[in-house]
């Protein structure tokens, strides 16, 4: 991350003290009344959700928490080349995925078919090393994850490797669908039989997890021994605005913009590709120099709004590559002042939900497709 500037066209400012004070929160929050309290691991794949994964999980591991999640090999070591000494778990690999990389740099491989755990204890074998392994059972998602049917043949080969000294087990895990209650319900239930046969197997796996922030938050009999917090640690919720009475999180990314141009125009004028919008007065256009291309959702266009000089005005016309328009009416508004797209609403700003509203998504997407184009500046 790089320091800002008041001539950046484009900035998303990250509050690393906020990813730290999400964790503590969602800490003790999940910890309170259970005994042992879940270990925290804090979801850091897809550049952190968009926010800069070096960074945010360096601030992740200053504030104690447990474990970090990416979902490949090459996050992994991303951090670990960086610095970042704190357990991680890589759960998504392909056909080529570098286990023996993985293993050299103490990544512990999610595994989720018999070949990936051969190929784990193969590369293992040629290093010299025990591998830790977490494995992923499939109890509903039909995604990545071993099959209830293979589960028996993958336990007995697991405990196979510990004894020959090439893998150890260190977890169990897997993904609820957040679809209902009672679907939850079941596929903890099913992880249970998974657990069960895990440790009739031989395996005694202490890492057990199938909680990410939404059950994690509301589902306490799925907190198992540890729970992955993705969205949460970034300060939004995975239900829209609301979160459990008792907890507060301080949404994690400010996405700014500096006006690029000022136009005064007159009632009847249009703006922006396929005339969707024609002033109705004379009024004043402002360009913010963000587009499509740095991850702003066309489907907002005339939809979402802005924050500018402390008031809140209307994103109009097309949402086009490399900039949109804004109607401020009769407002006083220079090139170079600031336009703020998102970040914490109790600040007077627009929400990532309330953009994600605007492009019928969902806020997990508005923050992780900022690209690369807009700098990420830590405060």
């Amino acid at each position: 991350m790089s320091g800002n500037s008041d001539a950046t066209l484009r900035a998303a400012v990250i509050d690393l003290d906020a990813v730290r004070g999400n964790l503590h929160a969602i800490r003790s929050f999940v910890g309170r009344d259970v005994a042992p309290a879940p270990l925290v691991m804090a979801v850091v794949k897809a550049n952190a959700y968009g926010h800069g994964a070096i960074a945010v999980a360096l601030a992740a591991q200053d504030g104690g928490v447990d474990w970090l999640g990416v979902a490949d090999i090459d996050e992994a070591l991303e951090l670990r080349s960086a610095g970042v000494t704190a357990p991680i778990l890589a759960w998504l690999h392909g056909q080529d995925a570098d286990f023996a990389a993985a293993v050299a740099a103490e990544v512990s491989l999610g595994i989720s078919s018999l070949a990936q755990l051969r190929a784990a204890a193969g590369a293992a074998r040629a290093l010299q090393r025990v591998a830790s392994v977490q494995l992923k059972l499939d109890t509903g998602l039909s995604r990545n994850g071993v099959a209830a049917s293979e589960w028996a043949e993958v336990f007995a080969v697991a405990r196979e490797a510990e004894l020959a000294g090439e893998v150890r087990v260190d977890g169990l895990f897997s993904h609820l669908s957040n679809a209902s209650p009672a679907d939850d319900a079941a596929q903890c239930a099913l992880f249970d039989q998974g657990i069960a046969a895990a440790e009739g197997a031989g395996l005694s796996p202490a890492l057990l997890h199938i909680a990410a922030t939404a059950a994690a938050l509301s589902l306490p009999a799925a907190r198992y021994s540890m729970v992955r917090i993705g969205i949460g640690i970034y300060g939004l919720s995975p239900w829209g605005d609301a979160l459990p009475a008792g907890l507060e999180l301080v949404p994690v990314m400010t996405l700014t913009a500096r006006v690029a141009a000022v136009r005064r125009v007159l009632a009847g004028t249009a703006a922006s590709y396929d005339y969707t919008w024609r002033a109705t007065r004379d009024t004043t256009l402002v360009l913010v120099p963000l587009g499509y291309a740095d991850g702003i959702p066309r489907q907002a266009s005339g939809r979402a709004s802005v924050s500018i000089g402390g008031a809140t005005h209307p994103v109009i016309g097309r949402i086009a590559m490399d900039q949109f328009i804004v109607d401020v009416g009769d407002a006083e508004v220079h090139p170079g002042d600031e336009v703020v797209l998102f970040g914490d609403p109790a600040r007077g700003v627009p929400s990532a939900e309330s953009w994600a509203d605007a492009a019928g998504t969902i806020n997990y997407e508005i923050v992780t497709r900022i690209g690369h184009r807009v700098p990420r500046s830590a405060r």
